[in-house]
């Protein structure tokens, strides 16, 4: 199904325990769509119990984005006080203004600055958060990641 809302046809919403397995699913179809050099270093069921038991229930805030006939969009982590841990859509919801929105959000819930981790392959998630004006601060080797993919820091500030 592909998806025709633009960012203003979807609700962000905050994020439930039932909602566990639709994050999961868009998790897993986003990495795969976006980066499939990265190794799967967890079975989908692993995935699940992580996003059912450490991911919804322990993070700051999360919020998903649903489409007109409720199915999950997207969604986005903020852990801590300042970083955005995951934001993820659906292969089909890219280039909506869906993301854009899900960053406000948690910029909004952050209510200070930002930071966040991207691979460094992932051009496409570096330009959006470039466009929206992260700055890389510091790059990794992939030693603090469990894919041991490298990866970059990105900050913004109000």
């Amino acid at each position: 199904m592909r998806v025709t809302e633009n960012a203003y046809d979807v609700r962000i919403r905050p994020a439930t325990a039932q909602d566990a397995e639709a994050v999961t699913g868009v998790f897993l179809a986003s990495r795969a769509a976006a980066m499939p050099y990265l190794p799967r270093v967890h079975s989908d069921e692993d995935t699940l119990a992580w996003i059912t038991h450490v991911v919804l229930p322990t993070s700051t805030d999360v919020r998903v984005a649903e489409g007109a006939e409720g199915e999950l969009l997207g969604f986005a982590v903020l852990a801590g006080d300042d970083e955005l841990d995951h934001l993820y859509l659906r292969p089909d919801a890219l280039r909506r203004g869906i993301g854009s929105r899900l960053l406000a959000e948690v910029r909004e819930a952050a209510g200070g600055p930002l930071n966040l981790y991207v691979f460094q392959r992932n051009t496409a998630a570096r330009a959006f958060y470039e466009r929206h004006g992260f700055t890389a601060v510091a790059f990794d080797d992939g030693g603090r990641n469990e894919e041991n993919e490298p990866d970059v820091l990105y900050q913004w500030a109000p």
